[in-house]
């Protein structure tokens, strides 16, 4: 605006504009031409501006504020007080927990069996009980978990099961679960005749194997395991009616334990991560109790998760508390069977 008034108090002064562009320009003829548009624009009607009759000093605190705002100055104490004196103290009080009932099964039959009699000295016998599984109408346990699954687990084995084909194939997948299986097979009939014999595999044995790698993950495990009382043996629970195949019966650093041993290509460092394994253990604890053909009882379990690729294995020892967590869960998932059969 002060330019502006300059320039017009000079153009109505003969040659002041022209000896200004002169001085500055070092040329007569482009500044006078200039001067005479200048001029001409000056003619014109000036547009009035409504902001020039605003009262300046009256907003000139808010305006000073807007243009120095930053960043707020409000931190959560402040807004807490604001909060306080505008709507009053924040009511504390919590809406009360509903309880979440721990469903209990029906027939709480004990994991301990309290009638069957163990017999004070040893039976003389150093072999392993070796029971063959019989055909009976009885369900496995095997059969009773598949049946109960979980939705979400179902779900998430489901969702494992579409990549794997969309990656192999369906025929490429059906081979992938038929090797899986027989390496399975292969890895607990060397397991079995490694603890007959009692012999510990020396580093490297058995390199030419397709379960090599399973035999290198377990060393440090075997070493832990001594007394077998039981492999690949039938048993069944005689008052609840089920049966299955156990792995092994045998102590594992002092502690008698159902021992089940699991292959897997991908790591499983917790317990959570064996889904319901923990579930077949207790199982199988609790139908040994209840067998007459095992005069002993176990009240401990052990889940080794062997690895492909021969990093150590991760064993999981079940405590008697633990086993008997897992033995409710079990009696649960065996009434849900047995109301859908």
């Amino acid at each position: 605006l002060f330019r502006m008034k300059f320039l017009q108090l000079l153009s109505r002064k003969s040659g002041g504009l022209e000896m200004l562009f002169q001085a500055y320009f070092g040329q007569k003829q482009v500044p006078y031409m200039c001067l005479t548009t200048s001029t001409c624009l000056y003619s014109k009607k000036k547009k009035v501006n409504d902001y020039e009759h605003v009262d300046q000093e009256k907003y000139k605190s808010l305006v000073y504020s807007v243009t120095s705002f930053k960043t707020s100055a409000q931190t959560p104490e402040t807004l807490s007080e604001e909060d306080n004196l505008l709507y009053g103290p924040a009511d504390k009080h919590r809406s009360p927990v509903k309880n979440v009932e721990i469903k209990a099964p029906k027939n709480c039959v004990p994991l301990i069996n309290p009638n069957k009699r163990i017999p004070l000295l040893d039976s003389g016998s150093n072999l392993p009980l070796k029971i063959g599984l019989q055909k009976s109408k009885m369900p496995s346990v095997t059969s009773i978990l598949q049946q109960t699954m979980p939705p979400q687990q179902a779900l998430y084995l489901e969702k494992w099961k579409q990549k794997m084909i969309l990656n192999l194939g369906k025929d490429g997948f059906a081979e992938y679960t038929k090797n899986l299986f027989l390496q399975g097979n292969l890895f607990h009939t060397t397991l079995e005749s490694i603890l007959l014999s009692e012999e510990k595999p020396a580093k490297g044995q058995g390199e030419d194997t397709a379960v090599s790698g399973y035999l290198s993950s377990v060393q440090h495990v075997l070493k832990d395991i001594s007394e077998v009382k039981a492999l690949e043996s039938a048993v069944q629970h005689e008052t609840l009616q089920y049966l299955g195949l156990v792995d092994c019966v045998a102590k594992y650093r002092g502690q008698l334990c159902v021992i089940d041993w699991k292959t897997s290509e991908k790591s499983k460092p917790s317990l959570q991560n064996t889904f319901d394994n923990p579930l077949q253990v207790a199982a199988y604890i609790g139908a040994i109790n209840h067998d007459v053909n095992y005069d002993f009882q176990v009240s401990c379990g052990l889940i080794v998760v062997a690895y492909k690729n021969g990093s150590p294995a991760h064993p999981h020892f079940m405590d008697p508390d633990l086993c008997s967590q897992y033995w409710n869960k079990w009696l649960l998932r065996l009434e849900e069977y047995m109301e859908r059969t």
